[in-house]
């Protein structure tokens, strides 16, 4: 069975006219560098090759991993102004989808994740073109992009979603990766509409950092399981440095195991964030030596969850959700 990473973000400065920007704010934070060397490229090599380059390296190291075979890239929607249009002094990344949707054909093991503001006018007919440019999900970050999932002008676009067939991955919890973030917008119990209206609904990292209202994140979301068999979660990003025991939390409610989704919010896994070294007390020193070394970051990620008590079944749930066929046969994961 096919082990797919259901949250892989992909980055770009505009270079060989892919429509890609970054905010000149961002672009000075440490935090730009930084994203960058976690891709394997510099700036001068995106100006010298192309924003295609981040697809490439993105494939290139999924190909040498002996346990992912694909993921799910993520496109990033702006922010709009008050005519639909993109906003761009409020828009800190924007990756479009005709880009990254031309370069994931490129490559086999690269599946793509679209990404519509449904603010836009002309939200619907984006919706339709992603689906027919191979979309296997629409991706959301509420709090970057301005978006209230509650919002009851969203139902038209919810129903056209529900009709397509793609699932809706939104962020839930709090966003720390820009400069700029209305939290109270990634509130879980805002994904009541979207659930209500038949929408598959993938709340990303399940909701496990932050409050609203007073209540945990988690608490807020976790009655939604009980009321929508169209709810799931990924469990992407909780191992790492600022999550730690975040994996566990969310593995100790054992009724919605059914539910949770394998993802890793690369490239963050290949920063150090998520190293072995960081969970000693729980793996003891030999375990995680032994992850430690494992230098593929898809690997590392995936046998440092099993370690901590990931059920191996969550591996291979994404592509059932993302009705993707599934061609590989099942492994055995050490």
């Amino acid at each position: 069975m096919t082990v797919i990473d259901i949250h892989c973000h992909a980055a770009g400065i505009g270079a060989g006219d892919s429509g890609c920007f970054i905010s000149p704010k961002l672009r000075r934070s440490w935090k730009y560098r930084f994203y960058l060397k976690s891709f394997g490229v510099t700036n001068a090599d995106l100006e010298r090759e192309g924003d295609s380059l981040v697809l490439r390296r993105i494939s290139e190291r999924l190909t040498a991993s002996s346990q992912v075979q694909q993921a799910v890239v993520l496109a990033m929607d702006g922010v709009v102004d008050g005519s639909g249009q993109l906003d761009r002094d409020r828009t800190e990344m924007y990756i479009p989808n005709e880009f990254l949707a031309r370069e994931c054909r490129r490559y086999p093991n690269l599946l793509f994740g679209a990404s519509v503001n449904p603010q836009r006018p002309d939200a619907l007919e984006r919706l339709d073109a992603a689906a027919a440019a191979g979309a296997v999900l629409v991706k959301w970050l509420p709090s970057i992009q301005g978006t209230d999932p509650a919002d009851r002008c969203l139902v038209p676009f919810y129903r056209h979603l529900a009709q397509l067939g793609l699932p809706l991955l939104t962020h839930t919890g709090l966003e720390e990766s820009f400069t700029l973030a209305d939290n109270a917008l990634a509130d879980p119990a805002r994904l009541r509409l979207p659930l209500e209206e038949g929408v598959t609904v993938i709340a990303a990292h399940c909701a496990t950092s932050g409050q609203s209202h007073g209540e945990s994140n988690l608490a807020r979301l976790l009655p939604l399981f009980a009321q929508f068999p169209n709810l799931y979660a990924d469990i992407s990003a909780l191992t790492q440095l600022n999550r730690l025991g975040h994996l566990e939390r969310v593995l100790a409610h054992r009724d919605i195991h059914g539910r949770l989704l394998y993802g890793t919010d690369m490239p963050l896994p290949a920063t150090g964030l998520t190293s072995p070294w960081f969970h000693l007390l729980r793996l003891g020193p030999l375990e995680a030596r032994r992850l430690a070394v494992i230098g593929n970051p898809w690997d590392q990620d995936v046998a440092l969850k099993l370690a901590l008590g990931m059920p191996e079944e969550i591996l291979f749930r994404a592509a059932g959700v993302l009705g993707i066929a599934d061609t590989i046969k099942h492994r055995s994961f050490p």
